[in-house]
């Protein structure tokens, strides 16, 4: 009486059954369809899930040990600080200053960085380690050049370096001997320095925080003999520090000379700076030169925004080194986000996957807003501990505390806006081979807006030095439309390898 849905009950002679209508056969046929489109979809979805698992699990496992290296050097920073405190500002304030040239030489070295991961991540990502080499000997030429400059000024003129920063002559005094002592240790930093870029470059981190935590102690060790005569050794104060940290250098190469014969297919070979490659070259240069400049662009600023704080008062300059201090503290994340998240895009783009790339700089972004947020109420929080441990035991002046306050509070809201131009410009954009406009953004934002700005504010309006600090600490915020809208259109996005490079 009732038929079953969807069949005719009309015989087939032919057949012998019954046979479905046209209209459910189609049925069928979009059923087994849609089926097969699910399946897909299931399976994309699962293989973007495991894509997305994968580039977390990958970063946190890079950014882990640069998070490692980034805490040792503010450590190091850290511990030169505590230490001289135990000696008096004057020493700190000496100190301070004359580290900017090292601040300056270590732009030079990050710049130099940036332009090997650029090339040494792609070509991992190629599986290329002749290319590797290459670039590791063009890098260490250009390292050696800005080393032996640095060295020989901090040498011969000292006190002139000083008299930029500093008119108290107590304070050139002491800084001219630590830069004399110092420029030894440039060569070794140089080598050093290119070394671990490559070894970060091909995703050997964990090598260079080895070393890093081996430097660190031995640096803390030594500054405790040499400030305060431990084992019968003479209290040289400022003097000491800068012999702890150049025999530390020296030792850390000598680490790197070690590791390198452990290594297989990445060795520190100085024979590796006469290789000529014209093709890789003009590779290097094309994108490092934007990225070296940017670095120097950006460490001479700073250098200048100290000039400019030290050139209105020295309480503001002993201030200044501990906010310093408190604020490297709280960038440690953002930076390893940058480093560790450079790296592995570039590997990406090496691998020809532009799309996954895209995607990965997403989700770094996610982390380096976090990041950036974190750092900041780290700030905060450590800032009571610290106004405290300066009040007690530093001997910072109560005009210095008082910048001091102020200057961790200002600190804590700038590093937000440092973990996305760092994550951006030192970080993406780089990793995609492009290094000209960071060179261009930081160019005009620091050179045409803030020093110009701190300049007529400090010497001209005569404003209060917090003014003038505040002021100078908006240079991070102004550039961000630009920044984020270079990001968005994609134009970063490039893959800068090639399969012709050793044909010549």
């Amino acid at each position: 009486m009732f038929e079953r849905p969807g069949y005719d009950t009309m015989k087939n002679k032919d057949r012998g059954g019954l046979v479905p209508p046209l209209s459910v056969r189609a049925g069928k046929e979009n059923i087994e369809m849609t089926k097969h489109s699910c399946i897909e979809e299931i399976q994309e979805e699962y293989v973007m899930t495991k894509t997305k698992d994968a580039f977390y699990s990958q970063i946190w496992k890079l950014v882990l040990p640069i998070l490692i290296q980034n805490l040792l050097s503010s450590m190091v920073s850290s511990a030169d600080v505590i230490m001289l405190s135990a000696v008096d500002q004057d020493s700190i304030s000496a100190v301070s200053l004359a580290s900017q040239y090292a601040n300056i030489l270590f732009s030079v070295f990050y710049g130099l960085g940036t332009g090997i991961t650029m090339l040494c991540a792609q070509y991992y990502g190629k599986k290329d380690m002749k290319a590797i080499n290459v670039v590791q000997g063009i890098a260490m030429r250009f390292s050696m050049m800005f080393c032996t400059a640095f060295a020989l000024c901090a040498a011969i003129f000292p006190k002139q370096m000083m008299w930029l920063f500093t008119k108290n002559e107590r304070l050139i005094e002491l800084g001219a001997d630590y830069l004399r002592v110092i420029s030894i240790s440039y060569f070794c930093w140089g080598i050093i320095e290119v070394y671990l870029a490559v070894l970060r470059s091909v995703e050997r981190v964990a090598i260079c925080s080895v070393l890093n935590i081996m430097t660190f102690v031995l640096n803390v060790c030594l500054n405790a003999v040499f400030i305060y005569g431990l084992f019968g050794a003479p209290r040289l104060g400022v003097l000491g520090v800068a012999i702890a940290t150049s025999t530390s250098r020296v030792i850390e190469l000598i680490g790197c000379f070690v590791v390198s014969s452990f290594s297989k297919d990445v060795k520190l070979k100085l024979s590796y700076m006469f290789i000529k490659n014209k093709v890789l070259f003009k590779d290097f240069v094309r994108l490092s030169l934007p990225a070296l400049g940017n670095d120097i662009v950006w460490g001479v600023a700073f250098s200048m925004y100290a000039a400019i704080i030290g050139n209105i008062s020295d309480d503001a300059v002993a201030a200044n080194a501990v906010a310093v201090v408190v604020r490297n503290f709280g960038t440690i994340f953002c930076y390893g986000i940058a480093s560790a998240g450079g790296v592995l895009i570039g590997k990406i783009i090496g691998e020809n996957d532009l799309e996954g790339a895209r995607s990965g700089a997403k989700k770094m972004m996610k982390l380096t807003v976090i990041s950036g947020i974190v750092g900041g109420i780290i700030v905060l929080a450590a800032s009571p501990a610290v106004l405290w441990y300066s009040a007690t035991f530093s001997g910072l002046t109560p005009t210095a505390l008082g910048y001091l306050k102020w200057m961790l509070i200002i600190n804590s809201y700038y590093i937000s806006g440092t973990a996305v131009n760092t994550s951006l410009i030192a970080g993406i954009f780089r990793a995609g081979g492009d290094s000209k406009f960071g060179f261009i953004c930081d160019t005009i934002d620091m050179w045409c807006y803030a020093i110009p700005l701190g300049l007529l504010a400090a010497f001209v309006f005569k404003w209060p030095v917090m003014v003038v600090y505040f002021l100078l600490c908006t240079d991070e915020f102004v550039k961000w439309p630009w920044v984020i809208k270079h990001y968005k259109s994609g134009k970063w996005l490039n893959n800068i390898t090639r399969d012709d490079w050793g044909i010549e």
